[in-house]
């Protein structure tokens, strides 16, 4: 054989080796965290194979996992699959997740889109309203799992011509404002007593429907638990909860504090009572702190922007309230806030 035959026979050998060799961690682009699953310890990158990887992978998340997939890559528990492995295969979805391809998700024009909660009744929200109108919430939750997909056979939400809306015989009726307590409205007399209001509300997705009625709601305005009607002068047009103050005060009853829900919330909101002064720092059984479904919760600040003080955020938003309740009743109970309804 010629030395020119050796040489090329090694050179090809050489070249033969290098290509078998596997992909070392520097050569290989892991990408980012951006993914839902990312540093929970498993690989979830699509483009990865071995015990190290997760049981299911799903497309959303190449390149999306980056610390847990380099560290499984270096500790030996995962390959990168050959380049014809990826392409063309079927990846299973996400655990509780389908193929979305072919799901039109719709557009962003519903009122509450793009508020992080998926709306949408084909996917379980709660607005008829929003039928392919909150994209954006509702694919972000699908992909991540947290929603299902229902298909398209109508809304999940109860159709309008379905509901007793009732009459307007309520003394806030056609006042712009739904006030029966089944749609969230803050006025027990107005339950089937607030149609055209309500059926507005409705149509409009501003409020959900609670079902058909069961006589007996928590009365809360602006932040004042009014509680319910069970005292014996309930409902006779003069708020005798002993809380409050004014004109639209009957008698002050001892056994009527947060007995007389309607008489002393429709006089609250007429103007003619207001809390008296005994009560305002007398604790705080009187306010619903809320929730804790804001995005800022947990984090040791009050964002609520009915608090304010110290120990409340630089930044108050109408979007936080009542919805960062364990933050601001520490902080309230710490006296680094006050709260001003």
């Amino acid at each position: 054989m010629t030395k020119t035959g050796l040489w090329l026979a090694s050179t090809a050998l050489a070249l033969s080796l290098a290509l078998a060799a596997p992909a070392q961690a520097q050569d290989i682009d892991f990408g980012d965290d951006a993914s839902t699953w990312a540093n929970d310890g498993q690989c979830d990158d699509p483009r990865f194979e071995g015990p190290g990887a997760a049981a299911f992978l799903s497309p959303v998340d190449e390149m999306h996992d980056a610390t847990d997939c380099q560290a499984a890559f270096e500790a030996g528990d995962i390959t990168l699959k050959a380049p014809d492995a990826t392409s063309g295969a079927t990846v299973a979805p996400a655990a509780g997740v389908e193929e979305n391809a072919e799901i039109d998700f719709g557009d962003d024009s519903g009122l509450w889109a793009n508020d992080g909660e998926c709306d949408d009744p084909r996917f379980g929200g709660g607005l008829a309203s929003h039928e392919g109108a909150d994209a954006s919430d509702c694919r972000a939750a699908y992909e991540a799992g947290e929603v299902t997909y229902s298909g398209d056979a109508g809304s999940a939400a109860t159709a309008p011509g379905d509901i007793d809306f009732g009459d307007d015989s309520g003394t806030w009726a056609n006042d712009g404002e739904c006030d029966d307590p089944r749609f969230g409205g803050a006025l027990q007399s107005h339950e089937f007593a607030d149609a055209s209001d309500c059926r507005a509300a409705y149509e409009a997705g501003e409020v959900t429907y609670s079902g058909g009625g069961s006589g007996s709601y928590p009365i809360v305005i602006d932040g004042i638990d009014f509680g319910d009607d069970s005292g014996s002068w309930s409902n006779d047009g003069e708020c005798d909860d002993p809380r409050f103050v004014g004109t639209g005060v009957g008698v002050a009853l001892d056994d009527h504090e947060m007995a007389d829900a309607t008489d002393c919330s429709t006089a609250y909101q007429n103007g003619t009572v207001e809390l008296g002064d005994s009560s305002a720092n007398s604790g705080d059984f009187r306010i619903n702190f809320g929730d804790d479904s804001s995005a800022n919760a947990f984090d040791g600040i009050c964002d609520d922007p009915r608090f304010q003080g110290r120990g409340g955020a630089m930044e108050l938003r109408d979007a936080n309230m009542m919805a960062d309740a364990t933050d601001c009743r520490a902080a309230y109970d710490a006296e680094t806030v006050t709260y001003n309804p």
